[in-house]
């Protein structure tokens, strides 16, 4: 069984609860309330700008040009296309990219992009792609889940975010990174896997925080 299998079937509990989670379901269904889509919108642009630093870092941190390569397809396709939807929906609210990226992050959007940006400067790019995994390999799982069980007709005002995350080339993207963390598995100690596991561990737990923090529209305390 391949490193990235295992580590996918321990955090399955968290990633099945991803699935079941309202929000989730209620994009699937198109039954979501508008405003806390909204406040998901928000959020997510700013966590994929910070994602697209970690994709940066990749392409820096890369020991070959092969690899360089990919993670500099990784940024293209977040800064390009991932965010290319955000600000159609953004459109659809009355809001610029500009308001979007001067929106306040709530604290779980700090804390997940901090806890992702450590493991990438960090750490290699293996440590990296264990981080980032639960996102890019979970959104495709997710998506291709939502097109199989959920609605994607018209009717769904959600229907743009499944077909993306549920596209072939989409899910390309977080197959390469599972290959990367494999590669790496094979020709690393004990130590190596044991800290990949707690990365990937963690970030898949952050991914289910991510939807619930959008589903409460999580604000600061105080």
């Amino acid at each position: 069984m391949r490193f990235t299998d295992l580590l996918r079937q321990e955090a399955g509990p968290i990633w099945e609860a991803e699935k079941q989670h309202p929000f989730v379901r209620g994009i699937g269904d198109g039954s979501l309330p508008l405003d806390r889509f909204r406040f998901y919108l928000l959020q997510d642009y700013l966590f994929l700008i910070e994602f697209s630093r970690i994709f940066a870092l990749g392409a820096a941190r890369a020991g070959d040009l092969a690899t360089m390569q990919h993670f500099a397809s990784l940024l293209h396709e977040t800064l390009h296309t991932e965010m290319a939807l955000h600000k159609r929906y953004g459109e659809r609210f009355g809001i610029s990219p500009a308001q979007m990226e001067a929106a306040e992050p709530a604290p779980t959007t700090i804390a997940y992009t901090r806890y992702m940006l450590e493991a990438a400067w960090r750490g290699t790019t293996a440590d990296l792609a264990a981080a980032v995994l639960p996102c890019q390999w979970g959104y495709a799982e997710i998506g291709r889940h939502l097109k199989e069980t959920g609605d994607t007709s018209e009717a769904n005002p959600y229907r743009d975010w499944i077909l993306l995350y549920s596209s072939e080339e989409f899910k390309a993207t977080g197959d390469w990174l599972r290959e990367h963390l494999d590669r790496a598995a094979t020709e690393s100690g004990t130590g190596d896997r044991e800290r990949w596991r707690a990365l990937f561990l963690t970030g898949s737990r952050y991914e289910y925080l991510f939807w619930e923090m959008s589903w409460r529209q999580e604000r600061w305390p105080v």
